[in-house]
């Protein structure tokens, strides 16, 4: 269960925006609204209003509490740029652009992860023994014959 959240065409270069990506990603959603909000950045008021959005978004949708979602896709990515000029010297014209944003976020319940993780774990816990690939199939190692080949007395026969 997710909530997603597209923002596009904001007025503000990716690479601002972009500047504050890792540490925000980093927290959880609520977390990050509390950091974002104290921030002087342009681009701090623009990503705490769509942090905001996806996580009114996803506590409609989901029906969840604020506490129990995290970020599963937050990037930002390049928008369209118009393309200006200002007059340079001996009327020559200096290209510039004015670039655009497009804001992507994703929200996810904790707890669905978190369990398909643990999951996971038990079943590699009841297996206990590692898997080889063979040309007729799975050949099960236990890891006895390694342990042998290796041993010391071979090795001390091998030096004399």
């Amino acid at each position: 269960m997710e909530a997603k959240v597209y923002l596009k065409n904001i007025h503000i270069t990716p690479k601002k925006l972009r500047y504050l990506l890792p540490e925000i990603k980093k927290m959880t959603p609520y977390e990050s609204l509390n950091h974002l909000y104290y921030s002087p950045q342009k681009g701090a008021r623009l990503l705490y209003k769509a942090i905001k959005s996806a996580l009114d978004n996803a506590k409609y949708t989901l029906k969840l509490n604020e506490d129990l979602l995290q970020f599963k896709l937050f990037t930002i990515e390049q928008g369209n740029a118009l393309k200006r000029y200002r007059p340079g010297g001996r009327g020559t014209a200096k290209p510039y652009k004015k670039r655009f944003s497009h804001i992507k976020i994703i929200l996810e319940a904790k707890q669905a992860q978190n369990t398909a993780k643990s999951i996971e774990k038990s079943k590699i816990k009841e297996i206990g023994k590692t898997e080889k690939k063979t040309k007729k199939g799975l050949q099960i190692d236990s890891g006895k014959r390694r342990a042998a080949s290796h041993s010391p007395e071979k090795k001390k026969e091998v030096k004399k």
